[in-house]
C-alpha cells in the first residue's frame, strides 16, 4: 500500500519565527478516508478512533553545516498503547514516518500508561521504522517497567538514551543526539547527558518532559523535541494553559524558544477518539522536521 492513497498532503510551513516565547502553528495533514483495499483493517474506510495528524515543520539553526541543510526528522511521541490507543493508528503512524524516509527517527517517551499488560505489544506495534531511531523514556514508561521497554527497543535495533549522548555521521556531517532521561519522574541529569559531548554541530535534544529545555547550556544552539503534554489534551481557551502554567508545563504544544534554544513540543499519539481518556482540541500528532541555516533559506526565498 502505497501511504499517498490515503493522506492528504498540505503544504509545509515556508518559516518559523523563534523571535517570541509562543507556539507556532505547523502545516497540518489530515488522514482521511479512503475507498482502496486495506490491508490493516477489513473495512473500506478508517475509524475515527484511527485517525491523526502530519505537521511539518521548519526548523532554522544558524550555524549549520552545509550537509545538514534539509536534514529531515520524524517525532513519535505519547504512544501510550493499550486500549488508551488504537493499534491501528499506531501501525499507520509507522508506515507515515517510513514513507518519508527521514535521515532521524525521535521517540519521545511514554510508550505505557498505568498497566503493564501491553508492554509486550510496544515492541510489536513500534517495531520496523526504517533509518537511525533515538528513544527517551517518560514518566509513566518509568512508574511500569522502565528496563523492560528498554530492553525492547533495543531488540529493535533502536539506541536507547538515559542520560547519555551518541554522535552518528549523517550526511557527511556529525549529529549529536543527546537523550535526558525523565525530569517528571526526577531522573534527568542534563550534566551527565552533555558530560563529553561536543559543543558545537548540530546537536539534537530529546527530553520528554518540556520544562527540561530551561535547564540545557544557554544559547546553546540547541533543539529539544518533548512530548508528555498531549497538547494539553482538552482545550478550554484560557483555562487549559492556565492550568498548565500552575501544574509547571508552561510549554504546551508548538514551537517554543526559550534561553537561546528551541523547543517543539509534540501532542503526541495516543489518547482519544474511541479510548477512556479523551482529547478535545489537541488531535494525534506525528511530526515532521526540515533543518534549513538561515542563509540557505534567505537564499532559496
Amino acid at each position: 500500500m502505497r501511504l499517498r492513497r490515503w493522506v492528504r498532503r498540505r503544504p509545509p510551513v515556508s518559516s518559523l519565527d523563534v523571535s517570541r516565547m509562543e507556539p507556532l502553528s505547523g502545516g497540518r495533514n489530515e488522514v482521511v478516508a479512503w475507498s482502496g483495499e486495506d490491508p490493516l483493517r477489513p473495512e473500506r474506510r478508517l475509524r475515527w478512533r484511527d485517525h491523526f495528524t502530519l505537521t511539518e515543520n521548519l526548523l532554522h539553526l544558524p550555524h549549520l553545516p552545509d550537509g545538514h541543510d534539509g536534514l529531515r526528522i520524524a517525532q513519535l511521541s505519547d504512544v501510550h498503547v493499550g486500549q488508551a490507543t488504537s493499534d491501528v493508528r499506531i501501525r499507520r503512524a509507522v508506515e507515515a514516518v517510513n514513507a518519508e524516509s527521514p535521515d532521524l527517527v525521535f521517540l519521545t517517551g511514554d510508550y505505557v500508561t498505568h498497566s503493564p499488560k501491553p508492554l509486550p505489544r510496544v515492541r510489536e506495534v513500534l517495531s520496523g521504522l526504517k533509518g537511525r531511531v533515538f528513544v527517551v523514556l517518560g514518566n509513566h514508561d518509568h512508574q511500569v517497567n522502565a528496563p523492560y521497554l528498554r530492553e525492547s527497543f533495543e531488540r529493535l535495533g533502536y539506541t536507547v538514551l538515559q542520560n547519555e549522548h551518541r554522535v552518528v555521521e549523517v550526511r557527511g556531517a556529525p549529529v549529536t543526539v543527546l537523550g535526558v532521561d525523565d525530569g517528571r519522574t526526577r531522573r534527568d541529569d542534563v550534566a551527565a547527558t552533555f558530560r563529553g559531548a561536543p559543543e558545537s554541530g548540530t546537536r539534537l535534544v530529546l527530553a520528554h518532559t518540556p520544562p527540561t529545555v530551561e535547564k540545557l547550556p544557554e544559547q546553546g544552539n540547541l533543539v529539544q523535541f518533548s512530548g508528555h503534554t498531549h497538547g494539553g489534551q482538552f482545550i478550554v481557551q484560557g483555562l487549559t494553559e492556565a492550568l498548565f502554567r500552575r501544574a509547571g508545563q508552561p510549554y504546551i504544544r508548538g514551537h517554543y524558544l526559550v534561553k537561546g534554544n528551541q523547543l517543539y513540543v509534540n501532542r503526541g499519539l495516543g489518547f482519544g477518539f474511541g479510548g477512556p481518556y479523551l482529547r478535545r482540541g489537541s488531535e494525534p500528532e506525528v511530526a515532521f522536521f526540515t533543518l534549513r541555516s538561515r542563509m540557505a533559506f534567505a537564499a532559496a526565498g
